[in-house]
């Protein structure tokens, strides 16, 4: 066979392998409880299985709509109003996407061009850079603290120029496990205001919020909701990451653009889970009930290393906590969670790959999302390191 050559570079040639990718092989390979990567290991409701199976059996087994089926679009913008207040059009300003990755790669593809500029908050979840850099955009990093990660405005208003095409915020934020505060919303907003910016908002974790507070949605705030798109995770709400479902939502002129790139990367998504989702928003308690449940998980986690020499903050939303371990030893935190997973037996992700310059704060990202045994085999590990 010929062997193929290009004198063109790959666009991106020199993106490392995922961590996610990198430490679920070595949980797997050296048979260590993986709390690492974001999924449950507890079943989804039955009720829910149940229902893609009654529409698959109903015949809705071809295509559905390329924007997705009209009363699931329907029921998510009524949830939206119910939740924080803002009116959208179920005909014109929301998308069911292959989950919240694609509506943000979607909306980078729908407006960034080569050389504009977009500021991404780290630490930060791992596709966004990704698809600025196919898209020739140039990251611009802000780096929340290490402390409680907290964001200077002064530095953000800093990283605005005229190239800043698009801002990309997400909260509850993952890995840190914090969220945005009212003031943060209203500094962001007038950080903006009288800009062209468009906002991309991931609030993938918006309904998993703990100790009472609240989700500050960009569709809290009639000013950002002019410039945003807001993108979301049925996945991540219903304990269904393998299905890849999820949507985004924004004005019509932003969806428009938005809908061009998802027409002809997917056109469209599973159209029985579509009909199921319908159905089981019906119920408001299937979303709102879900602080709670992880609340109770979080509480569980941490009250199994009490005996242990990690420090932490309990995290205020998302399901992870992270864990510093300076009293425990020096080395890289990559290093550690290595040695965890390997000698262990606990996989967990290093925090240093998502910072500006893999800036090494010695934390360590766990997933709570998971059975409460699988909690408490975990911690019993982790009190004895």
């Amino acid at each position: 066979m010929t062997k193929f050559t290009s004198s063109h570079t790959p666009k991106l040639y020199n993106l490392p392998t995922s961590i996610f990718t990198i430490m679920s092989k070595l949980a797997a390979k050296h048979n260590a409880i993986n709390i690492s990567q974001g999924f449950p290991d507890f079943d989804t409701d039955p009720v829910l299985v149940e229902l893609v199976a009654d529409a698959m059996r109903s015949g809705y087994n071809q295509y559905a709509p390329m924007a997705g089926i009209y009363s699931l679009r329907a029921a998510i913008c009524q949830k939206i109003e119910l939740l924080y207040g803002a009116n959208y059009l179920p005909e014109s300003e929301v998308t069911i996407t292959s989950g919240a990755t694609e509506a943000i790669y979607s909306t980078i593809s729908a407006f960034v061009s080569a050389g504009e500029e977009v500021i991404v908050i780290k630490p930060a979840y791992d596709c966004y850079e990704p698809a600025i850099l196919a898209n020739g955009g140039i990251p611009v990093f802000v780096q929340l603290n290490n402390i409680d990660f907290k964001m200077d405005w002064a530095e953000f208003r800093s990283k605005i120029t005229q190239k800043t095409r698009m801002v990309i915020i997400n909260t509850p934020h993952n890995p840190s496990g914090t969220i945005f505060s009212q003031a943060d919303m209203l500094h962001l907003q007038d950080a903006l205001k009288g800009t062209n910016i468009i906002l991309l908002s991931d609030e993938a974790y918006e309904h998993i919020v703990f100790d009472g507070l609240s989700h500050e949605s960009v569709a809290k705030y009639p000013e950002l909701v002019s410039r945003s798109v807001i993108c979301a995770s049925f996945g991540k709400t219903f304990h269904t990451t393998g299905w890849k479902m999820g949507y985004c939502v924004a004005p019509k002129a932003l969806m428009k653009e938005i809908q061009k790139i998802h027409e002809f990367n997917v056109f469209s998504v599973s159209h029985p889970m579509q009909r199921a989702l319908t159905e089981y928003l019906k119920t408001p308690d299937n979303y709102l009930a879900l602080h709670s449940f992880f609340q109770k998980k979080r509480d569980l986690f941490l009250e199994g290393i009490q005996g242990s020499r990690f420090t932490y903050k309990p995290s205020l939303g998302t399901y992870f906590q992270l864990l510093n371990y300076t009293q425990i030893t020096d080395e890289s935190d990559v290093a550690l969670a290595k040695r965890l997973t390997i000698d262990h037996g606990v996989a967990s992700i290093p925090i240093s790959v998502f910072n500006t310059d893999q800036l090494d704060h010695k934390l360590l990202r766990f997933c709570f999302a998971k059975k409460d045994e699988t909690i408490k085999r975990a911690t019993e590990i982790l009190n004895k390191f």
